[in-house]
């Protein structure tokens, strides 16, 4: 830390009360997790990977006891009697060594859900959690994070936190109702004000619980899930409909399994998966429609991932359909930790036309700030209907709102390499592959290997700074 006094910070009072209050929350799948000591029966999921991808374990809780909510008071439409029905139900599924909480057909409305360890949170067919729009139903703040930053803010609708063996499974629906989520997309002068504050906290390793930023004004939207520090999760066979942020957040696990799930959401900033410093994860046969990345691979901003210095390692993506969206993978820009071991197959891109300047198949982003590493990318046995940009992309300048914001602390590049694209077929996009690299730093050893296109817009390839290129 610099010995350098920091600037004042302005924290709303009773968003730092709620930050502290939240502090007994974090304890409870560590606390639960101590208690009971009995096993917990799990699959073992093995995956073929052009790298060592180590078996996965995830819970199996068909042995395990069911807890449905309307036992313990959950009525339709009222939002606080099944709050509490879900919370108590969690609660009394992970003391007894670890259960499923089943949410039964019918719409149910409610605020936060914290998962604990050992829970398998499961809707039924026909089952919808609706999840409120009324932002003071995720409070206490709890730590979490914002584009890479950790900070104490609004709970994200379904929040794990140090958890082990938990699951949302089944074949029902979690919806965010958007009333003031989508007043909170756009982004006015107090809310760049807290994400400039943010930023100058983190970069002068303020502590994370100083960081309070669920005050009026500040409008950091919540993830819809976000699995935080957690171990041997599974998301299968639900749908998800909107979202107020990003939708699925792994954040520092490790052995998450999502498969078999739909997302439907087209608000800003919602990606379908973000996993961030997470590593050893599969996606597979899942759809999403998203109103931005399909899947943003990330780990972490400038010096808060510099500190926690964790990269995301071993993903799998394989036989998803992508029905619309920015792209189909992105990396970064957020990458700070690096980025390693990554291969997407056997998946489908529809539509990525309707991003002006984006749409690609595979888009890595970077920045002077960012340092960090990318390597061991690898896309196979793809196929695309229509790009507004092209099957790869790597941009080294891409700095968004964040350019004049706030200045660069340290500059850090970062080294790109090992990219390899092969057996890909696009109907129709804009060029195959547009790398802009920097001269002190060029990208290394890219790769396309029968990556063909029936229409282009431009010339196919169209890269700078780059060094061993080769088109097969």
């Amino acid at each position: 830390m610099s010995d350098k006094p920091l600037p004042p910070v302005a924290v709303n009072r009773r968003a730092f009360l709620h930050g502290a209050l939240s502090m007994a929350a974090l304890a409870g799948c560590t606390s639960t997790a101590l208690v009971k000591k009995q096993a917990m029966p799990m699959e073992e999921v093995n995956v073929s990977a052009p790298f060592a991808m180590p078996t996965l374990r995830i819970p199996d809780f068909s042995g395990r006891p069911s807890y449905r909510i309307t036992d313990f008071g959950a009525r339709p439409d009222d939002k606080v009697a099944n709050g509490k029905a879900i919370h108590r139900t969690i609660a009394l599924a992970s003391e007894n060594g670890g259960g499923t909480v089943v949410i039964p057909r019918g719409e149910w409305l409610t605020g936060k859900i914290h998962l604990q360890s050992h829970v398998n949170l499961h809707l039924e067919e026909g089952a919808v959690l609706l999840f409120s729009e009324d932002p003071a139903d995720y409070l206490p703040a709890v730590k979490t994070t914002w584009e890479g930053m950790e900070c104490y803010n609004y709970s994200p609708l379904i929040y794990a936190y140090g958890c082990d063996n938990i699951a949302i499974t089944g074949k029902g629906m979690l919806k965010a109702r958007l009333d003031v989520w989508e007043v909170w997309y756009g982004r006015p002068k107090p809310h760049m004000d807290a994400l400039a504050e943010l930023y100058h906290m983190a970069a002068k390793s303020v502590p994370v619980q100083e960081r309070q930023m669920a005050y009026e004004g500040a409008n950091l939207r919540p993830h819809f899930v976000q699995f935080n520090r957690c171990r041997h999760v599974l998301v299968e066979g639900i749908s998800i409909e909107n979202s107020p942020f990003w939708v699925l957040h792994p954040f520092l696990s490790k052995d998450v399994v999502i498969r078999g799930v739909s997302v439907h959401a087209h608000g800003h900033n919602n990606d379908g998966v973000d996993p961030e410093m997470t590593q050893n994860m599969l996606i597979e046969n899942c759809t999403f429609d998203q109103g931005d990345d399909a899947i943003a691979v990330k780990s972490g901003r400038n010096q808060d991932a510099w500190r926690l210095n964790r990269p995301a390692k071993n993903i799998v993506m394989r036989h998803c359909r992508i029905k619309q969206a920015h792209q189909l993978l992105a990396v970064g820009s957020e990458l700070s930790g690096g980025v390693e071991n990554i291969l997407v197959e056997h998946c489908q891109f529809d539509d990525g036309t309707e991003y002006a300047g984006t749409g690609n198949l595979v888009f890595i982003k970077t920045n002077e700030r960012r340092g960090g590493f990318v390597r061991n990318i690898t896309v196979r046995d793809v196929t695309a209907v229509a790009l507004e940009g092209g099957a790869l992309s790597i941009a080294t300048d891409v700095l968004y709102q964040w350019r004049d914001l706030v200045p660069t602390y340290e500059r850090r590049l970062t080294p790109i390499e090992g990219i390899t694209l092969e057996n890909i077929r696009i109907e129709q996009a804009r060029y195959l592959c547009k790398i802009n690299g920097q001269q002190a730093l060029p990208v290394k050893d890219v790769t396309l290997n029968n990556v063909r296109a029936d229409q282009l817009k431009e010339a196919a390839i169209q890269n700078t700074h780059v060094v061993h290129f080769q088109r097969r």
